[in-house]
């Protein structure tokens, strides 16, 4: 069996995510804050750096063959960054995202399906987390994207407390996966964790 990855909210190409501060303040992306003064070309470098670490993070883990990357949306915005996909090892499947708004034979090229959510082993995987009602007793956890630097949570036990992490939902956006893919395997130890198991 190919070994398999997910990844979700890579944004290639995107200069706002080199703009957007995380919910700390801080830089959404390690790249930098691009401030409103800055030129076009200095933008337009910051926004270049950061599809090239992206891309080698990516190869560093993917295998060139053999290996599934599930791309769980919002993978670029514009047309142009679409051949960037091309540089990416893995076998790609798509799982649109709320910004993936380009025409299916768009996407054609770069993925072998795109749909809108994926079953796999008692997981159910999408771009935007389901409602828990969804969930029930039918899949053990959510694996998404969307959220970024942020989780879903739920309320905490004591009162006193702030809410606390749901065990039911993993986010695998890229800020939570320094980045890149992560493998399956890992995907499975951390909701193992997050539960307790």
């Amino acid at each position: 069996m190919a070994e398999q990855f997910v990844i979700a909210d890579p944004h290639l190409s995107q200069l706002s995510m080199v703009t957007f501060a995380g919910q700390d303040g801080r830089p959404l992306r390690p790249w930098g804050r691009v401030d409103r003064d800055m030129s076009p070309q200095e933008r337009e470098r910051r926004t270049a750096e950061m599809d090239e670490a992206m891309v080698e993070r990516w190869n560093a883990v993917v295998p060139a063959t053999g290996a599934k990357v599930y791309v769980l949306g919002d993978v670029v915005m514009k047309k142009a960054a679409l051949p960037i996909l091309a540089r990416l090892n893995g076998k790609k499947k798509l799982i649109k995202g709320n910004h993936d708004i380009l025409k299916l034979k768009d996407y054609a090229p770069y993925f072998y399906d795109i749909a809108a959510y994926r079953i796999m082993d008692g997981l159910v995987m999408s771009h935007i987390p389901i409602h828990e009602e969804s969930l029930k007793e039918r899949w053990s956890a959510n694996v998404h994207g969307h959220l970024h630097d942020g989780r879903v949570m739920m309320p905490s036990p004591s009162p006193d407390l702030e809410n606390v992490l749901n065990p039911r939902y993993l986010c695998v956006s890229v800020e939570h996966t320094d980045y890149a893919p992560i493998s399956m395997d890992e995907v499975r130890k951390r909701i193992a964790d997050q539960q307790g198991l």
